[in-house]
Protein backbone atom coordinates (compact mmCIF):
# COMPACT_ATOMS: atom_id res chain seq x y z
CA UNK A 1 0.00 0.00 0.00
CA UNK A 2 1.20 3.48 -0.86
CA UNK A 3 1.00 6.81 0.88
CA UNK A 4 0.60 9.65 -1.64
CA UNK A 5 1.40 13.07 -0.19
CA UNK A 6 0.19 16.19 -1.95
CA UNK A 7 3.12 18.55 -1.49
CA UNK A 8 3.24 20.58 -4.70
CA UNK A 9 1.98 23.59 -2.79
CA UNK A 10 5.32 23.85 -1.02
CA UNK A 11 7.52 26.67 -2.26
CA UNK A 12 11.24 26.50 -2.88
CA UNK A 13 12.04 28.53 0.23
CA UNK A 14 10.90 25.96 2.76
CA UNK A 15 11.58 27.95 5.91
CA UNK A 16 9.22 30.70 4.86
CA UNK A 17 6.09 28.58 4.62
CA UNK A 18 3.94 27.73 7.64
CA UNK A 19 3.20 24.15 6.57
CA UNK A 20 6.83 23.05 6.51
CA UNK A 21 8.26 25.01 9.39
CA UNK A 22 9.96 22.67 11.89
CA UNK A 23 7.40 21.55 14.41
CA UNK A 24 9.68 19.99 17.00
CA UNK A 25 13.14 20.44 18.48
CA UNK A 26 14.61 17.95 15.98
CA UNK A 27 13.63 19.95 12.91
CA UNK A 28 10.84 17.61 11.79
CA UNK A 29 7.81 18.84 9.89
CA UNK A 30 4.21 17.67 10.35
CA UNK A 31 4.75 15.53 7.25
CA UNK A 32 7.30 13.41 9.17
CA UNK A 33 4.69 12.42 11.74
CA UNK A 34 2.26 11.40 9.00
CA UNK A 35 4.83 9.19 7.32
CA UNK A 36 5.74 7.57 10.63
CA UNK A 37 2.07 6.80 11.35
CA UNK A 38 1.52 5.44 7.85
CA UNK A 39 4.52 3.13 8.02
CA UNK A 40 3.43 1.85 11.42
CA UNK A 41 -0.03 1.10 9.97
CA UNK A 42 1.46 -1.00 7.16
CA UNK A 43 2.06 1.37 4.26
CA UNK A 44 5.35 0.50 2.59
CA UNK A 45 5.95 3.30 0.09
CA UNK A 46 5.54 7.06 0.08
CA UNK A 47 5.10 9.08 -3.11
CA UNK A 48 5.72 12.79 -2.81
CA UNK A 49 3.95 14.94 -5.37
CA UNK A 50 6.01 18.11 -5.59
CA UNK A 51 7.12 20.86 -7.93
CA UNK A 52 9.99 19.60 -10.06
CA UNK A 53 12.14 22.60 -9.21
CA UNK A 54 11.95 21.64 -5.53
CA UNK A 55 13.27 18.09 -5.97
CA UNK A 56 16.78 18.59 -4.62
CA UNK A 57 15.81 20.72 -1.63
CA UNK A 58 12.97 18.30 -0.86
CA UNK A 59 15.36 15.37 -0.91
CA UNK A 60 17.76 17.23 1.37
CA UNK A 61 15.09 17.92 3.97
CA UNK A 62 12.21 15.45 4.15
CA UNK A 63 13.53 12.85 1.71
CA UNK A 64 16.83 12.03 3.36
CA UNK A 65 15.10 11.67 6.73
CA UNK A 66 12.52 9.10 5.68
CA UNK A 67 14.18 7.14 2.87
CA UNK A 68 16.01 4.94 5.38
CA UNK A 69 12.69 3.84 6.84
CA UNK A 70 10.39 3.56 3.83
CA UNK A 71 10.63 3.40 0.05
CA UNK A 72 10.39 6.89 -1.45
CA UNK A 73 9.42 8.03 -4.95
CA UNK A 74 8.70 11.45 -6.44
CA UNK A 75 6.16 12.70 -8.94
CA UNK A 76 5.89 16.20 -10.36
CA UNK A 77 2.77 18.29 -10.72
CA UNK A 78 3.22 20.53 -13.76
CA UNK A 79 0.97 22.99 -15.53
CA UNK A 80 2.16 21.39 -18.77
CA UNK A 81 0.59 18.05 -17.85
CA UNK A 82 -2.70 18.65 -19.65
CA UNK A 83 -4.53 16.91 -22.51
CA UNK A 84 -3.41 17.66 -26.06
CA UNK A 85 -5.08 20.77 -27.37
CA UNK A 86 -5.47 22.49 -23.99
CA UNK A 87 -3.71 25.83 -23.83
CA UNK A 88 -3.54 27.52 -20.43
CA UNK A 89 -3.01 31.26 -20.02
CA UNK A 90 0.70 32.07 -20.19
CA UNK A 91 0.59 33.90 -16.87
CA UNK A 92 -1.09 31.13 -14.89
CA UNK A 93 1.00 29.97 -11.91
CA UNK A 94 -1.64 28.37 -9.69
CA UNK A 95 -1.51 24.52 -9.65
CA UNK A 96 -4.33 22.70 -11.42
CA UNK A 97 -5.73 21.04 -8.31
CA UNK A 98 -5.59 17.82 -6.35
CA UNK A 99 -7.05 15.55 -9.04
CA UNK A 100 -4.37 16.59 -11.50
CA UNK A 101 -1.76 16.13 -8.78
CA UNK A 102 -2.86 12.56 -8.15
CA UNK A 103 -2.90 11.82 -11.87
CA UNK A 104 0.78 12.79 -12.01
CA UNK A 105 1.73 9.66 -10.06
CA UNK A 106 -0.35 7.23 -12.15
CA UNK A 107 2.70 5.19 -13.17
CA UNK A 108 4.05 4.97 -9.62
CA UNK A 109 1.14 3.86 -7.44
CA UNK A 110 0.35 0.26 -6.64
CA UNK A 111 -3.16 -1.20 -6.56
CA UNK A 112 -4.09 0.44 -3.25
CA UNK A 113 -3.15 3.83 -1.88
CA UNK A 114 -4.25 6.76 0.24
CA UNK A 115 -3.79 10.47 -0.30
CA UNK A 116 -3.14 13.14 2.31
CA UNK A 117 -2.20 16.81 2.43
CA UNK A 118 1.39 17.60 3.35
CA UNK A 119 0.55 20.21 5.97
CA UNK A 120 -2.09 18.39 8.04
CA UNK A 121 -1.48 16.12 11.02
CA UNK A 122 -3.92 13.23 10.64
CA UNK A 123 -3.25 11.07 13.71
CA UNK A 124 -2.30 7.43 14.06
CA UNK A 125 -5.86 6.07 14.26
CA UNK A 126 -6.73 7.55 10.87
CA UNK A 127 -3.91 5.62 9.18
CA UNK A 128 -4.93 2.41 10.96
CA UNK A 129 -8.52 2.86 9.78
CA UNK A 130 -7.35 3.50 6.21
CA UNK A 131 -4.98 0.52 6.20
CA UNK A 132 -7.63 -1.83 7.61
CA UNK A 133 -10.06 -0.70 4.94
CA UNK A 134 -7.67 -1.21 2.04
CA UNK A 135 -6.61 -4.59 3.40
CA UNK A 136 -10.26 -5.63 3.57
CA UNK A 137 -10.80 -5.07 -0.14
CA UNK A 138 -10.65 -8.10 -2.36
CA UNK A 139 -7.81 -8.35 -4.85
CA UNK A 140 -8.70 -6.51 -8.03
CA UNK A 141 -11.44 -4.44 -6.39
CA UNK A 142 -12.62 -1.48 -8.43
CA UNK A 143 -15.01 1.42 -8.02
CA UNK A 144 -15.01 1.13 -4.22
CA UNK A 145 -13.23 3.91 -2.36
CA UNK A 146 -13.10 5.26 1.17
CA UNK A 147 -12.95 8.61 2.91
CA UNK A 148 -11.70 8.91 6.46
CA UNK A 149 -14.24 11.03 8.31
CA UNK A 150 -13.26 13.17 11.30
CA UNK A 151 -15.58 14.52 13.95
CA UNK A 152 -15.89 18.21 13.11
CA UNK A 153 -14.95 19.23 16.66
CA UNK A 154 -11.60 17.46 16.17
CA UNK A 155 -10.68 19.52 13.11
CA UNK A 156 -11.10 23.15 14.16
CA UNK A 157 -8.84 25.89 15.46
CA UNK A 158 -9.70 28.49 18.05
CA UNK A 159 -8.11 31.15 15.85
CA UNK A 160 -10.61 31.35 12.99
CA UNK A 161 -12.45 29.34 10.38
CA UNK A 162 -11.26 26.24 8.51
CA UNK A 163 -12.30 24.67 5.22
CA UNK A 164 -13.68 21.15 5.48
CA UNK A 165 -15.86 18.85 3.41
CA UNK A 166 -19.06 18.12 5.36
CA UNK A 167 -19.98 14.49 4.67
CA UNK A 168 -23.53 13.28 4.05
CA UNK A 169 -24.02 9.53 3.84
CA UNK A 170 -26.69 6.84 3.99
CA UNK A 171 -27.41 4.24 6.66
CA UNK A 172 -24.76 1.98 5.16
CA UNK A 173 -22.12 4.71 5.51
CA UNK A 174 -21.96 5.25 1.76
CA UNK A 175 -21.12 8.81 0.78
CA UNK A 176 -24.01 10.65 -0.86
CA UNK A 177 -22.69 14.19 -0.90
CA UNK A 178 -19.61 16.15 0.15
CA UNK A 179 -20.16 19.85 0.71
CA UNK A 180 -17.00 21.97 0.85
CA UNK A 181 -17.64 24.40 3.69
CA UNK A 182 -16.18 27.03 5.96
CA UNK A 183 -16.51 25.85 9.56
CA UNK A 184 -16.04 28.06 12.58
CA UNK A 185 -16.85 27.82 16.27
CA UNK A 186 -19.19 30.67 17.23
CA UNK A 187 -20.68 31.00 20.71
CA UNK A 188 -19.79 27.40 21.47
CA UNK A 189 -21.45 25.97 18.35
CA UNK A 190 -20.05 24.92 14.99
CA UNK A 191 -21.29 26.96 12.05
CA UNK A 192 -20.86 25.49 8.56
CA UNK A 193 -21.18 27.67 5.47
CA UNK A 194 -20.98 26.04 2.01
CA UNK A 195 -18.26 27.67 -0.05
CA UNK A 196 -20.64 27.99 -2.99
CA UNK A 197 -23.57 29.33 -0.93
CA UNK A 198 -22.45 31.90 1.63
CA UNK A 199 -26.05 32.67 2.61
CA UNK A 200 -26.79 29.15 3.80
CA UNK A 201 -24.98 28.88 7.14
CA UNK A 202 -26.19 26.11 9.46
CA UNK A 203 -25.26 24.64 12.82
CA UNK A 204 -23.73 21.18 12.65
CA UNK A 205 -23.22 18.76 15.57
CA UNK A 206 -19.77 18.52 17.14
CA UNK A 207 -19.61 14.89 16.00
CA UNK A 208 -20.68 15.57 12.39
CA UNK A 209 -18.19 13.87 10.11
CA UNK A 210 -16.03 15.97 7.81
CA UNK A 211 -13.41 15.18 5.21
CA UNK A 212 -9.76 16.15 5.62
CA UNK A 213 -8.99 15.06 2.04
CA UNK A 214 -7.79 11.64 3.24
CA UNK A 215 -9.12 9.25 0.62
CA UNK A 216 -8.43 5.54 0.20
CA UNK A 217 -8.31 4.53 -3.45
CA UNK A 218 -7.69 1.60 -5.72
CA UNK A 219 -5.67 2.33 -8.85
CA UNK A 220 -8.71 2.44 -11.16
CA UNK A 221 -9.37 6.00 -9.93
CA UNK A 222 -6.62 7.01 -12.34
CA UNK A 223 -8.71 5.92 -15.32
CA UNK A 224 -11.56 8.13 -14.15
CA UNK A 225 -9.21 11.07 -13.61
CA UNK A 226 -7.86 10.74 -17.14
CA UNK A 227 -11.33 10.29 -18.59
CA UNK A 228 -12.64 13.40 -16.91
CA UNK A 229 -9.67 15.69 -17.51
CA UNK A 230 -10.58 16.96 -20.98
CA UNK A 231 -14.28 17.46 -20.11
CA UNK A 232 -13.12 19.47 -17.08
CA UNK A 233 -11.27 21.89 -19.34
CA UNK A 234 -14.20 22.08 -21.73
CA UNK A 235 -16.49 22.98 -18.84
CA UNK A 236 -14.02 25.63 -17.66
CA UNK A 237 -12.96 27.10 -20.99
CA UNK A 238 -13.86 30.57 -19.72
CA UNK A 239 -12.04 30.11 -16.43
CA UNK A 240 -8.69 28.63 -17.45
CA UNK A 241 -6.75 31.11 -15.35
CA UNK A 242 -8.25 29.91 -12.05
CA UNK A 243 -10.05 26.58 -12.45
CA UNK A 244 -8.92 23.57 -10.39
CA UNK A 245 -9.48 19.87 -11.01
CA UNK A 246 -10.31 18.71 -7.47
CA UNK A 247 -10.51 15.16 -6.17
CA UNK A 248 -13.55 15.69 -3.88
CA UNK A 249 -15.48 17.05 -6.86
CA UNK A 250 -14.43 14.14 -9.08
CA UNK A 251 -15.45 11.56 -6.48
CA UNK A 252 -18.77 13.32 -5.85
CA UNK A 253 -19.51 13.42 -9.57
CA UNK A 254 -18.65 9.74 -9.99
CA UNK A 255 -20.97 8.84 -7.13
CA UNK A 256 -23.71 10.96 -8.66
CA UNK A 257 -23.26 9.15 -11.96
CA UNK A 258 -23.52 5.78 -10.22
CA UNK A 259 -20.04 4.71 -11.29
CA UNK A 260 -18.41 4.32 -7.87
CA UNK A 261 -19.19 4.15 -4.17
CA UNK A 262 -17.26 5.69 -1.29
CA UNK A 263 -17.37 4.31 2.23
CA UNK A 264 -17.21 6.76 5.12
CA UNK A 265 -14.69 5.48 7.65
CA UNK A 266 -14.81 7.31 10.96
CA UNK A 267 -11.71 7.98 13.03
CA UNK A 268 -11.12 9.16 16.58
CA UNK A 269 -7.98 11.03 15.53
CA UNK A 270 -7.61 14.74 16.21
CA UNK A 271 -6.35 17.04 13.47
CA UNK A 272 -3.54 19.50 14.07
CA UNK A 273 -2.38 22.10 11.61
CA UNK A 274 -1.03 25.62 11.28
CA UNK A 275 -3.90 27.35 9.54
CA UNK A 276 -3.10 30.59 11.33
CA UNK A 277 0.15 31.92 12.76
CA UNK A 278 -1.17 31.60 16.30
CA UNK A 279 -1.81 27.87 15.77
CA UNK A 280 1.84 26.89 15.73
CA UNK A 281 2.54 27.02 19.47
CA UNK A 282 -0.49 24.82 20.13
CA UNK A 283 0.57 22.26 17.52
CA UNK A 284 4.13 22.15 18.85
CA UNK A 285 2.86 21.52 22.38
CA UNK A 286 0.33 18.90 21.22
CA UNK A 287 2.92 16.87 19.31
CA UNK A 288 5.44 17.16 22.14
CA UNK A 289 2.78 15.77 24.48
CA UNK A 290 2.29 12.78 22.17
CA UNK A 291 6.06 12.21 22.13
CA UNK A 292 6.21 12.44 25.91
CA UNK A 293 3.42 9.86 26.14
CA UNK A 294 5.42 7.49 23.95
CA UNK A 295 3.23 7.57 20.84
CA UNK A 296 6.23 8.76 18.84
CA UNK A 297 9.96 8.21 19.44
CA UNK A 298 11.96 11.31 20.20
CA UNK A 299 13.16 12.72 16.91
CA UNK A 300 10.96 10.33 14.88
CA UNK A 301 13.74 9.12 12.58
CA UNK A 302 16.73 9.33 14.92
Amino acid sequence: MDLVILAAGMGSRFGGLKQIEPIDEFGNFIIDYSIYDAKKAGFDKVIFIIKEENLEIFKETVGKRVEKAIKVEYAFQKLSNVPAGVKLPADRVKPLGTAQAILSCKDLVSDKFIIINSDDYYGSDAFKVAANYLNSLKKGSKNIYGNIGYMAKNTITENGSVKRGVLYFDKNNKLEKLVESKIEKVNGKLEATPLDDENNTSIIPDDALVSMNMFAFTSDIMDYLEEGFMPFFEDNKNNLDKCEYLIPTVVSDLIGAGKVSCDILSTTSVWYGVTYKDDKDFVVKALKSLVDKGEYPRGIWK
